[in-house]
C-alpha cells in the first residue's frame, strides 16, 4: 500500500461510516440503545480515522510532492455538478464536526432529550457527508479519472 491508495481507503472509511450511521438509526428506531450506541461510536471512530488519512494524504501531496488537490476538469459539462457535490460535502463536513461532538457529549452525559434534539439534525448531515464522500471519490477517481 502506498500514499496513493489513501483516496480509496478514505472512500471505504466514508462508506463504513454511512453503514454504521444507517444501522445506528435502525437500532434506535427499534429501541436497541446499546446497539445504537455501539454503531454511533463506530461511525465516529471511522470518521476520525478517515480525517487522519485525509489529512495525511493531502499533507503529503502538498509538503512532499508540492502538488495541490486533484482538479476535476473533464468532462467539462459535468464539472459544475461535481463542484456542487464537492462544495456541499466540504461545507457540511466542516459544519458537522461540532454537531457530532455535541451530540455524542449529550448522549455520554445521559442528556437524552437534548441529545435527540440535535441528533435530528446531526444524523442526516453526517449521513450526507459520508455518502457524498464516496460519491466524490467515485466521480474523481473511477468514473471520470482526471489525468
Amino acid at each position: 500500500m502506498t500514499i496513493h491508495d489513501l483516496p480509496a481507503v478514505n472512500a471505504t472509511l466514508n462508506g463504513l461510516s454511512a453503514i454504521f450511521l444507517a444501522l445506528g438509526f435502525i437500532f434506535i428506531k427499534r429501541g436497541n440503545k446499546i446497539a445504537h450506541r455501539n454503531c454511533m461510536i463506530s461511525a465516529f471512530c471511522t470518521s476520525v480515522i478517515f480525517l487522519a488519512c485525509y489529512l495525511t494524504y493531502h499533507g503529503y501531496l502538498a509538503i512532499v510532492l508540492h502538488q495541490g488537490p486533484t482538479r476535476f476538469l473533464n468532462p467539462p459539462w459535468f464539472r459544475p455538478i461535481y463542484l456542487a457535490i464537492l462544495g456541499t460535502h466540504t461545507l457540511l463536513a466542516i459544519t458537522i464536526v461540532p454537531m457530532i461532538l455535541i451530540t455524542l457529549w449529550r448522549a455520554k452525559k445521559s442528556q437524552f432529550e437534548l441529545h435527540k434534539k440535535i441528533a435530528r439534525w446531526t444524523w442526516p448531515l453526517w449521513m450526507y457527508v459520508s455518502v457524498t464522500g464516496v460519491v466524490v471519490y467515485l466521480l474523481l477517481y473511477q468514473i471520470f479519472p482526471q489525468k
